[in-house]
């Protein structure tokens, strides 16, 4: 057990990143490569195989792809430094299962970036990308499968400033013929790092010759990090030799406020380039005290927390997965110290909880611990009604984080249990799924009383399918899918009012509102009072906000509503009759009022494709895609293939990877990438 506190000295070597990409550029394989190389395990498990570490779930093993981001902890020991503790998540790169991304990228301190040498920055790279920069996560690049032929790592670089917008600060060049990596050139130490036949690392300073040949480049990267970074820029431009501490001190100042980004090479797969990423980890990876504080809600207003371990408890719950042993709720401490025995308050749940057991999680496997620190990420046991992304801190002092946002699931099936036996196991399985993951939700069709499966594509509903059959035993059938439009307001309108009166004797209901409706471009949904003199009190203002947010579920068409203002410009109250709730009834009727008269459009989820195909298909794939109401957007010519790039409704889009493979004999394949919504064609 884990007995030891924690000094600022500790938390300072400590890192939490996360491995993110586009699905197949070798995250997995990496995150394998990085345990293997700190010792971590003793023998590396292949993605190919079924048999990589953080990919144990017996369908990611069966498919070839990671489906829930896996945390795994290791330390590494950088020559002349001290242990750092890593605890690396890696994470799925198809976006289906975006919002595994996303949750783990709003607990996380940093992120390594990989992108594939051949294929370069893919569709679901650019979003995991921005997905960390708007969360303000420092990133270092990794240009994987460099040993391949085709590779080219100025592409990658070029591809990072032209679709990212990023600044790639490249820290070194690969050595060897195309189709083969022996070694990197390392501008900032000066040395030339050299892999044997075995991967073994050897590093030597350069030599006179290589320093002639070498040094310009270094000077371009002094100078672009300069111009980022004030304290190096006067030690550039007063003359004085910027040596590799004061160049990886540079870097690390920009590599934190986000200007730059440091970018390496090599080859997970032959175990090339592993070493120098761990030390670029250490050395350019914020720890904990290095990140801004985070921000919370409390009694007495806004406070900001330092992540310290005699501070106040604040922790979000981030992730809930069902393993034999119970439910794990992972969870970030941003402040405070969890023990096991405490008692905590749970904001969704609002009830305080006792902490039964802590563990460190290892993949599928758990260390137990007796307390955790701020900047850690454990996980509680046992906790049954757990609820991601809620807050936990002391009872005496309650707290809120801000919570996670996941995307609204876009493509729904039906569902039924093949036989009438299974449906207490059919609904147990659906409600522990939906407490794991919320991109995934369950409803019911209004007219036929069936189950309705809600996920983010084809791929997230087949897994969650999956997972009832293997996992919960119960057969299962599927229905036709169905798309999640929306509809927003055709125009704006004005002076709708709603009015709820109820006055038979006894306690009546009286409210009486007024509104203006516009529509909105952006999709959001914006509320402003206009009233004066009191004439609605503010408590009734706040139920009128809260009876218009309800009515937004079910517009004119049976859609969720979307891109509008609604302004409260009058209402009327009763000194004994008017109540919270006559104020929600009104505004409610107000909205639906105001709907009718303006009219509504619908709008359908449209995704992003590139479709990489051999070049003597581009016509079949450009006509099926017309012919499914897409439009193509560019087609990059690579030689014998070719890179189709389109937008395309997702109601057009049914079983598209299957028709793909038989329109080009298998030798396609897409990326698909939710884009929006847009007016809905032919509605």
């Amino acid at each position: 057990m884990n007995t030891t506190t924690t000094s600022t000295t500790t938390v300072s070597r400590w890192r939490n990143l996360g491995i993110i990409a586009h699905v197949d550029a070798g995250k997995t394989t990496l995150t394998e490569r990085l345990l293997w190389k700190t010792g971590a395990i003793h023998r590396t498990g292949e993605v190919h195989d079924g048999a990589a570490t953080t990919d144990f779930n017996p369908i990611e093993r069966d498919r070839g792809i990671t489906i829930g981001a896996a945390a795994v902890q290791t330390h590494w020991t950088p020559a002349g430094q001290d242990p750092h503790r890593l605890t690396i998540i890696d994470t799925p790169g198809h976006i289906d299962f975006a919002i595994e991304v996303e949750r783990s990228l709003r607990v996380l301190d940093g992120a390594v970036a990989v992108f594939s040498a051949v294929d370069g920055v893919q569709p679901q790279s650019e979003t995991v990308w921005r997905q960390a920069r708007r969360h303000g996560v420092p990133l270092l690049a990794f240009v994987n499968k460099m040993d391949r032929v085709g590779a080219s790592f100025d592409g990658v670089l070029a591809q990072m400033r032209d679709k990212l917008d990023a600044v790639p600060w490249a820290l070194g060049r690969a050595v060897g013929a195309e189709g083969e990596l022996q070694g990197w050139i390392d501008y900032v130490t000066r040395e030339t790092v050299l892999w044997d036949a075995q991967a073994a690392l050897s590093r030597r300073p350069w030599t006179a010759e290589e320093a002639r040949a070498h040094e310009p480049a270094r000077l371009r990267l002094v100078e672009a990090v300069a111009d980022a970074d004030d304290e190096l820029a006067l030690a550039y431009l007063e003359g004085r030799e910027v040596d590799a501490a004061a160049l990886k001190a540079a870097l690390r100042r920009g590599t934190l406020s986000g200007a730059g980004t440091p970018v390496l090479a090599g080859s997970a797969f032959k175990n090339k380039g592993v070493e120098t990423l761990l030390d670029a980890i250490v050395d350019y990876l914020p720890s904990p005290l290095d990140r801004p504080w985070v921000r919370a809600d409390s009694e007495g207003g806004d406070v900001a927390l330092a992540p310290d371990a005699a501070g106040p408890l604040a922790g979000l719950v981030f992730k809930i997965v069902h393993q034999e042993h119970g439910a794990l709720s992972f969870v970030r401490l941003y402040s405070g110290t969890l023990r096991v025995g405490d008692t905590v308050w749970a904001s969704r749940r609002e009830r305080a909880l006792r902490v039964g057991r802590l563990v460190v999680v290892q993949a599928d496997q758990g260390r137990d611990v007796d307390a955790a620190y701020a900047g850690e990420i454990v996980a509680v046991q046992g906790w049954k009604d757990a609820v991601s992304g809620e807050t936990l801190s002391a009872p005496a002092r309650t707290l809120l984080l801000d919570a996670i946002q996941a995307q609204p699931a876009v493509l729904s099936w039906r569902l039924n249990a093949a036989q009438s036996g299974d449906l207490i196991r059919l609904g147990q399985g659906l409600a522990s799924l939906v407490q794991e993951d919320p991109s995934f939700r369950v409803g019911s069709d209004e007219d036929t009383g069936e189950t309705l499966i809600w996920g983010m594509g084809e791929l997230h509903l087949e897994v969650m399918v999956e997972r009832l059959r293997r996992e919960w035993k119960v057969e299962v059938r599927t229905g036709s899918p169905r798309v999640a439009y929306q509809e927003t307001p055709s125009g704006a309108v004005a002076g709708v009012e709603g009015k709820v009166s109820k006055r038979n004797g006894g306690v009546g209901q009286f409210a009486r509102v007024v509104i203006d409706v516009a529509p909105r471009e952006d999709g959001g949904f914006e509320f402003l009072d206009r009233t004066s003199g009191g004439v609605v009190p503010r408590n009734f203002v706040q139920a009128t906000e809260k009876g218009l947010r309800s009515a937004l579920m079910e517009g004119p068409r049976g859609c969720p509503v979307v891109g509008l203002t609604v302004t409260l410009v009058d209402g009327e109250t009763h000194v004994v009759d008017s109540s919270e709730l006559a104020f929600q009834r009104a505004a409610a009727e107000a909205l639906k009022a105001a709907l009718a008269i303006a009219g509504t459009t619908l709008l359908e989820p449209v995704m992003a494709l590139v479709v990489d195909t051999p070049a003597g298909n581009v016509g079949d794939v450009v006509g099926d895609l017309q012919r499914r109401s897409g439009r193509v957007l560019a087609i990059d010519d690579k030689g014998t293939r070719a890179d189709v790039s389109a937008r395309a409704p997702l109601a057009q889009l049914s079983g598209y990877s299957t028709a793909l493979r038989s329109l080009t004999q298998g030798r396609a394949s897409a990326s698909l990438v939710f884009n929006g919504y847009e007016v809905a064609r032919g509605h």
